[in-house]
């Protein structure tokens, strides 16, 4: 069992409890899901991009990435309906907590000048969207094989009512929020 999942059970939710008063333990926020998410804009001129990409998500989240396709044609991105743009891969579970863990305690240290993560980025519904530079913070990615350096896009759904809520929950999970 996953240490952060020991700690949602024995601490956070607990302490969730108490602060919000939920009459049952059916109200309180937990984690649903962590999506990942990676765009590479380059596939036009350099078609092996997306496979490299899906291969570094992998490696990051230990579950095999899924090619993310153009739903529009867009004349001034020349992008055509259809083609690949992305990759992404959903994580739940045991890998979601492992994962969760990781990207909290390894790899968000890891960020050059690093002063907290932004708590504005919450969509009113109690989901969190972390944006993150560069995929070479994560320690499965070795600087001598990235050709392209790659943002990524991390997503935190929660069954949070509202984002005070979330907020709470992230934090006590140990999400390292900016101090304001």
């Amino acid at each position: 069992m996953p240490r952060l999942l020991d700690k949602y059970k024995n601490e956070v939710a607990p302490a969730l409890q108490s602060k919000f008063n939920y009459k049952t333990s059916m109200q309180i926020p937990k984690l649903v899901k962590v999506v990942v998410n990676m765009g590479v804009g380059e596939v036009k001129e350099n078609p092996k991009a997306i496979e490299t990409a899906a291969n570094e998500i992998a490696a990051i989240t230990g579950q095999k990435a899924v090619v993310t396709k153009a739903k529009k044609s867009v004349a001034a991105f020349k992008l055509r309906e259809g083609m690949s743009i992305g990759c992404k891969t959903t994580l739940r579970g045991n890998r979601m907590y492992e994962f969760v863990d990781k990207l909290f305690n390894i790899a968000l240290p890891r960020v050059r000048d690093f002063r907290g993560i932004n708590p504005n980025s919450f969509d009113g519904r109690g989901n969190f969207t972390l944006g993150v530079k560069e995929q070479l913070i994560f320690p499965e990615i070795e600087y001598d094989n990235v050709d392209r350096i790659h943002g990524m896009d991390i997503t935190f759904v929660t069954t949070a009512e509202t984002d005070e809520e979330a907020k709470e929950l992230l934090s006590l999970l140990g999400m390292p929020f900016r101090k304001s």
